[in-house]
C-alpha cells in the first residue's frame, strides 16, 4: 500500500461503509471505538469538541459553528461526513482536506491493529480524524455525528457542548418508527452536565430531551426565533434554521463571548471557509442548474418551499435514491408539471430502476428512467432551455456524481 489511492480502495473494499452498502456496515454499541480509543492514547482528550446530532442541516451547522470559531482566529477541526468527492472532505483543519500522506501513514502504521479487531470503516475514519487534530494541535474541533447518537462512533467524546438540529423519520430500520424513539437515539451524545442546544422545539420530541437533559444534569436550550437574521454566503431559505441554531450554539460555548461582528462574518464566509458544497449549490445560470443533497421528506419538502422563490419556465428533476426510501412519496412533493429523471447512483443500496418503476407504477408524472446518473444529467440540461432549471436531488450520491462530471467537463 504505498498511494493515497491505494490505500482508499483498501478501506473501501475491506471495511464497507454503512453510506454505501447499508446494514451489513451498521455495528451496534461503542466497544470497537473505544478499544480503538484507547489504543490510540485518547487523541480527542487534547482538544475542545463541539457535538452535532440532528435529521437534516446537521453537516451545515456544523460548517457554521466552524466556519466562526475560524473567524474568531481558533485553529478548527471539522469532522462530517459523507463526502461527494474526495474522502478527505471528511477531515478538514481551517478548511483545509487532510493530506494524503496523513490518511496512508495513518492506516499503514495501524493496518495490524485493524484487521485483528475487524474495525470498521466509520470507528477508522473518526480515529483518522482524532488523531490528526490531535497532532495538528487544534483548538476546537466541531464533530458531525454519522448516524443517530447513541451509538455513533463519534460518541465516545465529551464534548464542550452537544446540538441537536432536528428530527425527523429517516435511518427508521436502526433508529425507530417514531420521531420520538428517533429523539431519544440522538439525544444519546448528551452529556453529563455538558449543555445542549435543539434546534427545533415540537410537542412529540421535546419532552424525550427535557428528561434526558435532566437525567444528565445538561442544561437544555431550545433555539428560538430570532429579529436579527444573519446574512449566509449558504443560498437556501432552509438555511436560515441551521444558522440559528449555529447562533444559539456559539452563544452558549463557555468562556468565548464571540461579538456579533466576529459571528456575522463567519457566517458570511461558510463555503470560504470550510469548502462546504451541495447545498442549494448553483452551478450554472442558463438554465439554472442548482445541486442539493435534500434526500428525506423534510429535506425535500425545504427544497420544494425554496423553488417558489425562484423564476423559471420549466424543471426539469434528476433525482436518484437509496434503498428504504419512499420514492413515490417524495416524489409527489414537487409539481405536477415537472419533468422527472430518474435514476440510480453507483453504489450497492441504491434504489434500483426496477425498484422506481414499480413504486411508481401508473403515474400522471413526466417520468423518464435512466441507466446512470451521468445519463439522466446530461438529458436534463440538454432539453432545458435558457429559462428553465435543472434541479439535482434526493441523494449525496446523486450529487457527487454530477458534481464529477462537471468537474471532468473543466479538465
Amino acid at each position: 500500500m504505498k498511494t493515497y489511492q491505494e490505500t482508499l480502495d483498501w478501506m473501501f473494499s475491506r471495511l464497507p461503509m454503512y453510506q454505501r452498502v447499508g446494514a451489513a456496515a451498521y455495528k451496534l454499541g461503542l466497544e470497537g471505538m473505544l478499544d480503538l480509543d484507547a489504543y490510540l492514547k485518547h487523541p480527542h482528550q487534547s482538544f475542545r469538541c463541539i457535538h452535532v446530532a440532528g435529521t437534516n442541516g446537521k453537516g451545515s451547522t456544523s460548517h457554521a459553528i466552524a466556519s466562526v470559531l475560524q473567524n474568531a482566529g481558533y485553529k478548527v477541526g471539522l469532522y462530517t461526513s459523507p463526502h461527494l468527492l474526495d474522502f478527505r472532505e471528511r477531515i478538514r483543519i481551517n478548511g483545509a482536506k487532510i493530506p494524503e500522506t496523513e490518511v496512508i501513514e495513518f492506516i499503514i502504521q495501524h493496518r495490524e491493529y485493524f484487521d485483528e479487531h475487524g474495525v470498521s470503516f466509520f470507528e477508522m475514519t473518526v480515529g483518522l480524524a482524532f488523531t490528526y487534530f490531535n497532532s495538528a494541535d487544534v483548538d476546537f474541533a466541531v464533530i458531525e455525528v454519522g448516524l443517530g447518537g447513541r451509538l455513533d462512533a463519534t460518541n465516545i467524546i465529551h464534548p464542550e457542548l452537544s446540538v441537536i438540529t432536528n428530527i425527523g423519520l429517516d435511518h427508521t430500520e436502526f433508529l425507530g418508527e417514531t420521531r420520538s424513539k428517533i429523539a431519544n437515539e440522538k439525544a444519546g451524545i448528551i452529556k453529563h452536565r455538558v449543555p445542549v442546544v435543539v434546534g427545533q422545539k415540537d410537542s412529540e420530541t421535546q419532552a424525550v430531551f427535557e428528561t434526558v437533559a435532566q437525567r444528565n444534569e445538561a442544561p437544555l436550550f431550545f433555539t428560538e426565533p430570532q429579529q436579527n437574521t444573519f446574512k449566509t454566503d449558504l443560498k437556501g431559505i432552509y438555511q436560515n434554521q441551521n444558522i440559528q441554531t449555529a447562533h444559539t450554539a456559539l452563544r452558549h460555548l463557555e468562556n468565548l463571548n464571540l461579538d456579533d461582528e466576529i459571528i456575522k462574518g463567519g457566517f458570511e464566509k461558510i463555503i470560504q471557509n470550510t469548502g462546504l458544497q451541495g447545498r442549494w449549490q448553483l452551478v450554472s445560470e442558463k438554465p439554472q442548474i442548482i445541486l442539493d443533497v435534500g434526500h428525506n421528506k423534510e429535506g425535500i419538502s425545504l427544497i420544494v418551499n425554496q423553488l417558489g422563490s425562484l423564476k423559471f419556465k420549466k424543471l426539469h428533476l434528476v433525482l436518484g435514491f437509496v434503498q428504504g426510501k419512499n420514492a413515490k412519496e417524495l416524489i409527489s412533493l414537487f409539481p405536477a408539471d415537472t419533468t422527472f429523471c430518474l435514476c440510480s447512483p453507483k453504489l450497492k443500496r441504491a434504489l434500483p430502476l426496477s425498484d422506481l418503476q414499480r413504486q411508481l407504477g401508473e403515474s400522471n408524472f413526466i417520468i423518464e428512467y435512466f441507466n446512470s446518473v451521468s445519463d439522466a444529467f446530461h438529458h436534463a440540461r440538454s432539453n432545458a432551455e435558457e429559462d428553465d432549471l435543472v434541479l439535482v436531488c434526493g441523494s449525496t450520491f446523486v450529487v457527487a456524481e454530477v458534481l464529477e462530471v462537471l468537474n471532468d467537463e473543466k479538465t
